[in-house]
């Protein structure tokens, strides 16, 4: 005899997971992971390129998240946004772009400053430090009288302990051009927060928008990693920098649009509050509050399976923590941020510590209580979670702590939470908390 319907299918998302025949250093290799290892062997699979140019990334690019899930979504390579500005970059259209080279014009005009404002390193995840030689190069061609650079340090998406020789690129790219000069630093951990840490956005925001923190001199010893690495390094202040005066322009030079638009937002935010009207100008095109006009727009990627779901009547719900709780719903839907009546979110909260190396299993459990509640209700399509922790650990670069991440078994946590109440997208169950806002 048949039992209860359940719901009609499960897309679990193992964000940071990957295959390769070398173990040496191979975290997930190394990992017990006895559920997996039965999945791929009873059960068909296949491995897919999930980088470069098979998601729409440049050649040799590693994944990512954002592009993952865009990808996923859509169903197809989508163009990814990295791409897009380095198709501009290598036609010369970016350096001769109308818009941006206005900006410049009226920056000098005005005798004003130019503040260009990302991530220095070359990781291609978020950002590209090379991207700097372009809008210096405009700045120069227009005779900005004064560029400054506000690097912010990565240590995530290269290896930490590199911020002081990122720093030193800026400093000969300015060279070069002719014209820039470092006029703050701080490390990604307080410039792109995107978990609403107004304490940390805060801290970077002022010291770019009113030269308010820890002063230097020399960038080499601003760039001195404390003991959590590059993402953490106190946002600095170098000599001479004052703050962004009034009719001064602003390029954010990030590509990527999720980690910056919360600082982006805040400068603006504050600038507008204290009386200081600037234009802003961004590499690619965000999501931001406040009106940014990108150079680059982003591609299009409607069509896919949020809308089929939609389009068809069928009902699906969105699972993950806060650190991908944007992936399984934005990003997965185009980067469509409507509201859908059949699309119930939950977003899973944990009033723990965020210390992903004390607690590598982040909140595996509570993501799994949730997930079995959700497969259980006869009124759901298509249930969508993403599993984080291996993504977030593995990031630390901590191997011991990656290894412990990939081996905890998904079961259910000791403090069982009841399947999600039957609520639309913008509402979540009783174990979350509610959607940060856009």
């Amino acid at each position: 005899m048949s039992g209860p319907r359940s719901a009609g299918g499960v897309l679990l998302v193992l964000d940071g997971w990957g295959h390769s025949e070398e173990t040496a250093g191979n975290a997930l290799a190394q990992a017990n992971t006895p559920t997996l290892d039965l999945l791929r062997s009873k059960c068909p699979s296949s491995l897919l390129s999930a980088s470069g140019e098979s998601v729409g990334l440049l050649p040799g690019t590693v994944g990512n998240s954002e592009i993952g899930h865009l990808v996923i979504g859509a169903g197809r390579p989508l163009p990814y946004d990295s791409l897009l500005v380095q198709r501009r970059i290598d036609s010369g259209e970016l350096r001769a772009d109308q818009q941006l080279n206005a900006l410049a014009q009226r920056v000098a005009q005005n005798d004003k400053a130019l503040h260009l404002i990302g991530l220095c390193s070359d990781g291609q995840i978020h950002a590209s430090v090379e991207h700097l030689t372009e809008l210096l190069a405009v700045a120069a061609a227009q005779s900005v009288p004064r560029v400054w650079i506000h690097a912010i340090t990565d240590g995530r998406d290269v290896a930490d302990g590199t911020a002081a020789s990122y720093l030193q690129r800026v400093r000969e790219m300015a060279t070069e051009a002719g014209t820039g000069r470092l006029a703050t630093v701080m490390g990604r951990g307080y410039a792109l927060d995107k978990a609403g840490n107004t304490t940390l956005t805060r801290a970077a925001g002022l010291a770019i928008a009113r030269a308010q923190g820890k002063s230097a001199a020399d960038p080499a010893d601003a760039a001195t990693a404390p003991e959590r690495g590059d993402e953490w390094i106190p946002p600095t202040v170098f000599t001479g920098y004052r703050c962004i005066d009034d009719s001064d322009g602003v390029v954010f030079f990030n590509f990527r649009s999720d980690r910056i638009q919360q600082l982006a937002d805040f400068i603006l935010d504050h600038l507008a509050e204290t009386g200081r009207a600037v234009e802003a100008m961004s590499l690619a095109q965000y999501d931001t509050r406040n009106p940014i006009r990108p150079v680059v727009t982003r591609s299009e990627a409607s069509g896919g399976l949020a809308d089929e779901l939609e389009r068809r009547g069928l009902r699906s719900i969105r699972i993950a923590e806060k650190e991908k709780f944007e992936h399984v719903t934005y990003y997965l839907n185009g980067r469509d941020d409507r509201p859908r009546p059949l699309e119930e979110h939950v977003l899973v909260a944990s009033a723990e510590s965020s210390n992903y190396l004390e607690r590598p299993e982040m909140n595996l459990g509570r993501v799994t209580d949730q997930l079995c509640g959700a497969l259980e209700r006869s009124d759901v399509a298509l249930v969508i979670a993403n599993l984080a922790n291996i993504d977030v650990v593995g990031h630390t670069g901590n191997h011991a702590a990656t290894v412990s991440a990939a081996s905890t078994p998904t079961v259910r946590s000791s403090r069982s939470s009841p399947p999600p109440r039957r609520r639309g997208a913008g509402h979540c169950s009783s174990a979350t908390t509610a959607m940060p806002s856009r």
